[in-house]
């Protein structure tokens, strides 16, 4: 396999870019200084990509997507911030990714294998995990961290500083004002824990006994009467249960200990 790169004569480079091996730039793209594009990488057309970004191996963007622009905060001034990315993601058409601003750490982070669908858009200093979906027209305002493998549906958007846990799956349309549990489906307006995602669970390789107990901290959470605090404490009390029910437990002590409902909102 050859290690030469093709770009189109319509692409734009800042002299400053560097490239990996075996990367496509196609019509009529644009990369800003500063910024590295990894191996294997393929920018279809229209592309613009802005300054200081990283971009990993064996990503893909589609047509009009545009990655590391400027943050969208009124309190940005022009200081030097980034995005960096992973391997494997796919970012399709008018997607778009901000990078950091100096409020949070200065720089966006996209994990590895997310899908980003058309028209979704992530904010200023976000944290993506591995293998989030985040479907069209689904929105993360700044300073959100998606933990791996969450799903959020079309037209989704979401508060600032708010958490989505580890295999979460929030419904198409729903306005996410507060962290959202791990492995639990939340949607409406308001939104709403409705029940446990075991379909996501199942297809992530999850046993029926491994679910089940999931299922029952659920129903004592969320189902049953009784204080929250109570209820959490006796789970939490019981740390052999189940290595998901622990981490479950510890994401809403986290909330409970926040304020609004966000735990980074402290």
């Amino acid at each position: 396999m050859s290690n030469t790169n093709t770009v189109d004569p319509s692409a734009r480079l800042h002299p400053s870019v560097t490239l990996g091996k075996n990367v496509v730039i196609g019509p009529f793209c644009s990369i800003a200084e500063n910024s590295s594009v990894g191996d294997g990488t393929v920018l279809k057309s229209h592309v613009a990509i802005g300054p200081n970004t990283s971009i990993g191996c064996n990503n893909t963007f589609y047509p009009h997507s545009a990655v590391g622009g400027d943050p969208q905060d009124l309190q940005w001034h022009g200081e030097e911030t980034f995005l960096v990315m992973g391997d494997r993601n796919v970012v399709r058409e008018s997607a778009t990714i901000n990078r950091g601003t100096p409020k949070g750490d200065g720089c966006t982070r996209v994990g590895n294998g997310n899908l980003l669908m058309a028209c979704s858009h992530i904010a200023h200093d976000c944290v993506l995990g591995d293998h989030v979906v985040l479907a069209n027209n689904a929105l993360l305002a700044g300073h959100v961290v998606v933990e791996d493998r969450a799903t959020l549906n079309g037209s989704a958007a979401v508060h600032q500083f708010t958490t989505i846990g580890r295999l979460a799956y929030v419904g198409g349309l729903t306005r996410i004002v507060q962290d959202v549990p791990p492995f639990m489906i939340v949607e409406g307006h308001p939104s709403k824990v409705r029940k446990v995602n075991v379909v996501g669970l199942q297809r992530n390789g999850f046993s029926a006994e491994r679910i089940a107990k999931i299922k029952a901290a659920y129903r004592a959470i969320f189902r049953a009467s009784g204080l929250r605090s109570e209820i959490l404490a006796e789970l939490e009390a019981d740390a052999n249960e189940s290595p998901e029910v622990n981490e479950l437990v510890e994401f809403l002590l986290r909330v409970d200990r926040g304020r609004h409902g966000r735990s980074r909102n402290v």
